[in-house]
């Protein structure tokens, strides 16, 4: 069966050059569909399953990046069992951070606009890698620690692609608003933070908060050593983490020091969990 591939890409023009350009230096590839947003993408690819995704770094709501770390997050309960992750493609106008970035994790990449010479080199490169014997664990974990550090350096949000990371001052104390009050909840008491729709859950040992800042904004906010990324939506104080359990699946779930839920934790930061 012919190879096949998703395009994520805002600029419809844009996107139907890339399907174009493709059509003529690959004529056997299967475009499967063209989304607009990151939010879309990642529905598409979890239905569409493509051998290959063509992500644009930059997409109102959520990034390329982005929309490639939740579906390495959503792949392995999604996808058929044996079916590998897709080769990824970013794109991206040109800035030499993001290009040292990719770089340095061997992430393929095409810049704006797109040149005919190499579009060649990165369809060679996708032929090569397709008709490889299939490694799948090996390959996918490659993927999950590329993401991490294309994340790590700031590549994961639109205001930050593109520029290296500026520091921001660490929070103290969380304002949440209950009723027509506001309630000054110091950061060392919150357990940990959930997305959940329009705001982020904030859980403390006996109560509960909504707050309206997206999680990503939040995040720059926190100390990094003590609150922990453990899932796309969930960042846990570490020193509530009582324990770590790993289920028949091979899945981790933390267990909490005042409060009974079970977190789990995606692949992504399974690296966080490691006897000293």
């Amino acid at each position: 069966m012919s190879p096949c591939a998703l395009i994520a890409e805002d600029e419809p023009l844009l996107a139907a050059a890339l399907q174009a350009d493709l059509s003529r230096v690959w004529p056997e590839l299967r475009v499967l569909g063209i989304a607009g947003d990151g939010v879309s993408a990642v529905e598409q690819a979890l239905t569409l399953r493509p051998d290959i995704l063509f992500f644009d770094i930059r997409m109102p709501g959520q990034t390329g990046l982005d929309a490639a770390i939740e579906l390495a997050d959503l792949w392995d309960s999604h996808a058929p069992q044996g079916k590998p992750f897709p080769q990824l493609v970013f794109v991206t106008a040109y800035d030499q951070y993001a290009v040292q970035a990719f770089d340095a994790q061997a992430v393929d990449y095409l810049l704006k606009p797109v040149q005919a010479d190499r579009l060649l080199k990165t369809v060679q490169k996708l032929q090569l890698a397709l008709v490889k014997p299939a490694q799948e664990a090996i390959n996918f974990e490659a993927t999950i620690h590329q993401l991490r550090h294309l994340m790590g350096a700031g590549l994961g949000s639109p205001s930050a692609a593109g520029a290296p990371a500026t520091a921001t001052p660490t929070l103290t104390v969380i304002q949440a608003s209950v009723g027509t009050s506001i309630r000054m909840v110091p950061i060392a008491e919150v357990v940990y933070f959930e997305a959940a729709d329009k705001y982020v859950r904030v859980l403390t040992a006996s109560q509960e908060y909504l707050i309206r800042t997206p999680l990503k904004e939040l995040l720059p906010q926190l100390d990094s050593q003590a609150f922990w990324q453990i899932h796309r939506g969930t960042v846990v104080n570490a020193s509530q983490i009582d324990a770590v359990h790993r289920d028949e699946a091979g899945k981790l779930h933390l267990r909490l020091r005042t409060r009974t839920e079970k977190l789990t934790v995606s692949r992504l930061y399974a690296h966080l969990f490691k006897a000293m």
